[in-house]
């Protein structure tokens, strides 16, 4: 039987100044067969992030759970790309992508750094590398432990549009060459549309799933800009149809803690 992820958040709140509480997230439930790739898109503020760490097990505080392949997150290989690289400034390229490995193991973070293309950069520093370098050792620290989930969070945000889609590719080859389940939080409906399997749409906070789209296009089919597009202009079709439907945002009231 093929590994499953399974997630059921009933409700995710927050504290508020004042000692109260607010909800994040509520009623969000989907499976993913580990080998999919699952983007999750919704409006600025929705939970998308906070979705992400309930996910990785960074965030225990909610009611619901979350478990992959019967075990809970703390009990699984996950690797997590950051909005922002995260490397520690004073290790070089090699050094951050070894922090998470035994000893030994230093040929497999050079093998896999030249597979990204960072194979003349391992004795570099981070303050040396430009922003498309920092992204690419951060997606290698992120495989090297052999994630049975990869979970990503905007990991191509504020790059210029040629490095985002060279630093895609790399991605989908990375994820090709080492399988793994995938979860990407994404602003950009045609990114998930040009990476992910299926297309979780979230609406305004707080957040609750919306529709789970299929993506209609073979993996082969991924650079066809004409398919992408035609793609693309379906799913945010639907996504306005929702959203219109959706009833005026309401306050939600807030809980004593």
């Amino acid at each position: 039987m093929t590994p499953e992820l399974t997630v059921e958040i009933r409700e995710k709140r927050f504290p508020t100044p004042d000692g109260m509480t607010r909800t994040v997230l509520h009623d969000i439930s989907f499976r993913s067969r580990l080998g999919e790739f699952i983007a999750i898109v919704g409006p600025s503020g929705c939970g998308k992030t906070t979705l992400l760490n309930i996910v990785a097990g960074l965030d225990t505080d909610f009611s619901g759970a979350v478990l992959l392949d019967r075990r809970r997150p703390n009990r699984v290989r996950i690797g997590y790309v950051f909005q922002q690289p995260r490397l520690l400034p004073w290790r070089t390229v090699l050094e951050n992508v070894m922090l998470v490995l035994p000893e030994g193991a230093g040929e497999r973070a050079r093998r896999l750094l030249q597979e990204v293309g960072l194979g003349e950069a391992l004795e570099t520093y981070p303050s040396r590398l430009s922003i498309g370098m920092a992204r690419r050792a951060a997606i290698a620290r992120a495989f090297i432990v052999e994630p049975e989930l990869l979970v990503m969070d905007e990991p191509f945000v504020s790059l210029d549009a040629a490095t985002a889609d060279r630093l895609r590719l790399l991605l989908l080859r990375l994820w090709r060459s080492h399988p793994t389940g995938a979860l990407l939080v994404t602003h950009d409906l045609r990114e998930a549309v040009t990476l992910a399997d299926r297309i979780l749409l979230l609406s305004d906070a707080p957040g609750r799933l919306l529709a789970d789209v299929a993506v209609p296009l073979a993996r082969h089919a991924r650079t066809d800009a004409a398919a992408i597009e035609r793609i693309h202009g379906e799913i945010a079709a639907e996504q306005r149809r929702l959203f219109a439907a959706e009833p005026p945002p309401q306050r939600i009231p807030t809980r004593a803690i």
